[in-house]
């Protein structure tokens, strides 16, 4: 029977073979014109330029930030247009943090940082059709995000009701050292071009992995979102390459 089976499945591709050199068939392909929406869940791995941040933290005598990237948790829609073949418009939003802790075993000062990226926006992209089931999309995000980087210190005193009340009465600019927390927060123009390779598991179903590049411009900054911050470096940003992944539910 083995031998029957292998005989056989010889001939089947001999007939197959012979038949591709007499009429060529391309290969098939998912439907040229894409239709449907989707909508999912879309985590990223972003790796900004944390040095100029760490400067500033070693400087101030706080721990510096890890190196290795941030995780963005995030969710994404889109829909074709049909206008246009194979054109979709969307949206997007992800943000994710780092933090850093150090304390001073002789003064028991504990300083903590954290730096918070996210951005969100409009997507356009244009999917391209590669074999049944598989595709390409390029496309780009415009939207608006940042950073903020929180800074906390403290001296492990405990904060009470008339502490606060005293530091109101008393017209201060600074508030008690036993518990201090500054908001840095910087607002951008973000774009975001990407690639993306989606496959559709399902009807209903697609997962997706890309690489991005997450790029901010014309930065605005503020202290705990009252007042105006100068004399921030340009380089400070949440800018940077991403990789990214997705689960999609939907029409495919």
């Amino acid at each position: 029977m083995r031998k029957l089976a292998v005989f056989v499945t010889l001939i089947v591709c001999w007939s197959a073979f012979g038949f591709a050199q007499e009429e060529p068939i391309p290969p098939k392909r998912s439907r040229m014109v894409k239709i449907g929406l989707f909508g999912g869940f879309t985590p990223g791995l972003i790796f900004p330029d944390v040095k100029p941040i760490n400067d500033f933290l070693k400087g101030a005598g706080a721990a510096p930030l890890k190196d290795n990237g941030v995780f963005l948790w995030g969710g994404s829609g889109a829909a074709y247009i049909m206008l246009v073949p194979n054109l979709r418009l969307g949206g997007v939003g992800m943000s994710g943090s780092i933090k850093s802790t150090l304390v001073n075993v002789t003064t028991n000062v504990r300083k903590d940082a954290q730096l918070r990226v996210g951005y969100g926006g409009v997507t356009i992209e244009y999917v391209i059709p590669v074999f049944e089931q598989l595709d390409v999309a390029v496309g780009t995000m415009l939207g608006a995000g940042g950073i903020d980087l929180v800074l906390r210190q403290s001296n492990g005193l405990s904060d009470t009701w008339q502490s606060e009340q005293d530091f109101l009465r008393s017209g201060l600019t600074v508030p008690p050292a036993n518990n201090v927390t500054r908001t840095l927060s910087g607002t951008f123009f973000v774009y975001v071009p990407s690639l993306y390779v989606e496959y559709s598991i399902l009807n209903w179903l697609a997962v997706r992995g890309g690489v991005s590049y997450v790029g901010m411009a014309a930065p605005s900054w503020e202290v705990d979102s009252n007042y105006e911050l100068l004399g921030v470096p340009g380089e400070v940003s949440g800018k940077g390459f991403m990789v990214n992944a997705g689960l999609m539910l939907g029409t495919f």
